[in-house]
């Protein structure tokens, strides 16, 4: 192969691009000196087949066409330039880089000392490294892109109909015996049919993935024994990562990963990735050279303005991709594309998104990023969600992201939180979160659905933890515990950890109930942290990063109380899609609906009369009726017509104590109780009707929900 020419090839696309004849290969660098792509045999990775120079250099990128090589064929690069980190500058010819658009990698990364650019040892991270890495690193594929999508198509489900489910691509079928062994814990495995079955009998609408693009197990959770299970420390942004791969991991991980999208399709469930662009997995000065380090760091990277040699870390990572470099900027516009048009995936949840909206050092709302977007006829029809922080210096920036995004609304979280736990001073917030939060999503012309309403998420406590342990227990982490936020505080539930005591036990599978209630019938968009639905335990670790073993895992021989707790979500979620009351696709106005003489919404103390301003002001308060008229000519549905549901009554009791509440008379003359999260099943079997100004008791730490029958 060394006797073939390099012709001169294109530009763009960037990346390895296979025509049907040969590859071209096209790499950025502003400030390289020199490219050399290396080739290696698919039968011994080891063995380097060719090294050519790509001599075309066209707006930075390096660039050159090889007609021999074809799909399965193996490479990375090797970058000539200055080595000077005082100014911001990594080249080291030493070290094998990874293509930053490579769509797949196969291969593990092994932790010796030549992972990194500067010598370890010496003089800080001035001298460099001169030991060739190439033993020690992956390789990047050359793919085919082609794939059978015949059948498939958008779903485009409206964003207030949508439920997701957030979940981790392997711990979810791990353990699962129904499948082959081969496919758990992978996407073939998360795409089967008894998965699909799972979440169709579940209710959701659409699966968040915690992040899929190829990441590193950082060396020093190797050297504990430990992995970067959750993979927010990601190499490659267009590569899903072949240790999700039940199939191979030369190309065949691309053709499984559409395979399990256009499965999810087929059953009418989007698909959302967890992205994360905020920083990569190469770390601070000290860091290793993998790929955008060597490859041109003072562009990829926000660095220190009077200090180029460090890195500006607005993630709590040790770096931050520049996202007002033009070509970092293309890079993730380019990856987000290339998974909704090649990969048909329906949206994108970003990691920290604050950051990616930094200018020179505050939060822009409205920075480049974002105007791109909007004006990208591609990503415009795909759901875009932030997680609207970073750790940086006013990165918290829950409700101020554009219209056409939504949020993670941390907000929401707390509250709810908060007010289960019995805190003071939470029923004038919970009334704003229970509906949408318009607080922080109307002023703006944004919508209920604005809001993704969550009470745990892969950080964090289980659901089941949460109400289970009064402090972190994370010691698995090797850490002495000190990793991992410690605000659980006492949720009163009478032990910590897993007890013998029945009524502990019912006590906090009352909470779990409490809270699932609260999430999929409050307006907003329900996000359900996978295993959530079962009372999935970590045993008290809040931050499993870096446990891919069974702390993590989903398991599958569950108890009665497991299957009835999942079996009560999925109940909760099919009365959620069959009453649009509960996922307005607009706001409560709080005035009387036209026609009906009646307020749209109504907060009731426990007389069943209307809250007072003095009521809404004591601290002391933790019962709350809501009261949501269903039929409404002043709202419309996504098809035009006017809203036509039943209207629900929503008792709430986060006392300790019992309260006993009277249904209001103003607007029915009876009421049928269809749930109380004090049973066991939380759902009547048969509704009991009572009538209004009957005095109903609520159990402490309770909720109820009654529909109007006349």
């Amino acid at each position: 192969m060394n006797s073939f020419r390099v012709r001169q090839g294109h530009p763009y696309p960037l990346g390895a691009t296979w025509d049907g004849v040969g590859t071209n290969f096209a790499l950025f660098s502003a400030h390289a000196q020199k490219v050399e792509l290396c080739l290696f045999d698919p039968q011994d990775p080891q063995r380097e087949i060719m090294r050519k120079q790509l001599r075309e250099k066209t707006d930075h990128v390096f660039h050159g066409y090889l007609n021999d090589v074809r799909p399965g064929a193996l490479y990375a690069y090797r970058v000539h330039g200055p080595w000077k980190p005082e100014e911001g500058h990594r080249f080291n010819r030493n070290k094998l880089l990874l293509d930053p658009y490579a769509k797949a990698l196969t291969g593990g990364f092994k932790w010796k000392d030549e992972m990194f650019g500067y010598r370890i040892g010496g003089n800080e991270d001035f001298e460099m490294d001169k030991r060739d890495n190439a033993s020690l690193m992956p390789r990047c594929v050359v793919i085919d892109d082609k794939f059978d999508w015949s059948g498939d198509r958008r779903i485009d489900r409206p964003m207030a109909e949508t439920v997701i489910y957030e979940v981790h691509v392997k711990g979810f079928s791990k353990l699962w015996s129904v499948l082959p062994a081969k496919q758990r814990g992978t996407y073939a495995g998360l795409g089967s049919r008894a998965a699909i079955a799972y979440f169709r009998r579940l209710g959701v609408t659409a699966i968040e993935l915690q992040p899929v693009h190829h990441f590193v197990n950082d060396s020093f959770l190797e050297g504990r024994g430990l992995t970067n299970y959750w993979g927010y420390s990601t190499i490659g942004y267009f590569a899903p990562d072949s240790r999700y791969s039940s199939s191979g991991a030369a190309g065949q991980q691309v053709t499984e990963f559409k395979q399990m999208v256009k499965n999810l399709h087929a059953a009418g469930i989007e698909v959302i990735l967890d992205v994360v662009y905020n920083h990569t997995a190469e770390g601070n000065h000290l860091g290793p050279t993998l790929s955008f380090k060597g490859i041109d760091n003072a562009s990829y990277y926000r660095l220190v303005a009077d200090s180029p040699r460090h890195y500006m870390d607005y993630t709590g990572t040790g770096n931050t991709l520049n996202m007002r470099h033009p070509n970092v900027l293309q890079l993730v516009m380019d990856s987000l594309r290339y998974f909704t048009t090649e990969c048909h995936v329906d949206g994108f949840r970003f990691d920290l998104a604050s950051t990616l909206a930094r200018g020179l050092h505050e939060v822009d709302k409205l920075g480049g990023f974002f105007d791109i977007i909007h004006q990208d006829p591609v990503l415009q029809r795909v759901k875009l969600i932030a997680e609207p922080w970073d750790v940086g210096e006013g990165g918290y920036q829950v409700g101020n992201f554009p219209v056409g995004w939504a949020e993670w609304n941390g907000k929401y979280r707390d509250c709810v939180r908060a007010y289960w736990k019995g805190d003071d001073s939470q029923v004038g917030e919970l009334a704003a979160r229970l509906t949408g939060s318009s607080d922080l999503y109307q002023d703006d012309g944004r919508r209920p659905y604005s809001s993704i309403n969550f009470i745990t998420a892969h950080d964090g406590f289980t659901l089941y933890d949460l109400v289970s342990y009064n402090d972190k227990h994370n010691e698995a982490n090797g850490e002495n515990n000190n990793d991992g936020d410690n605000n659980n505080h006492s949720w009163n539930c009478g032990a910590e950890g897993p007890t013998d005591d029945p009524s502990v036990n019912a006590l906090r599978r009352r909470q779990l109930r409490n809270m699932l209630a609260t999430l999929m019938l409050s307006q907003g968009v329900p996000m359900l942290c996978g295993g959530d639905e079962y009372g999935r335990t970590q045993n008290g670790n809040n931050n499993a990063y870096c446990q891919d073993n069974e702390i993590s895992w989903f398991k599958w021989d569950r108890t009665h109380e497991e299957m009835s707790l999942t079996d009560f979500t999925r109940r909760l979620i099919a009365l959620r899609r069959e009453h649009p009351t509960f996922r307005r696709p607009k706001f409560f106005y709080g005035r009387k609906v036209r026609g009906a003489g009646v307020k749209d919404i109504m907060w009731l103390n426990p007389a069943g009369q209307e809250m007072s301003d003095e009521e809404w002001g004591t601290h002391f308060v933790k019962t709350l009726g809501v009261l949501l008229w269903g039929d409404s000519h002043d709202v419309r549905d996504w098809h035009g017509a006017p809203m036509h549901d039943d209207t629900f009554l929503m008792l709430l009791n986060a006392s300790h104590l019992p309260v006993d509440f009277v249904l209001p008379n103003h607007i029915a003359s009876r009421w049928s109780l269809i749930l109380d999260t004090n049973l066991e099943t939380g759902f009547l079997d048969t509704p009991t009707e009572h009538p209004a100004e009957t005095k109903l008791t609520l159990t402490e730490r309770s909720f109820l929900l009654l529909r109007r029958i006349a």
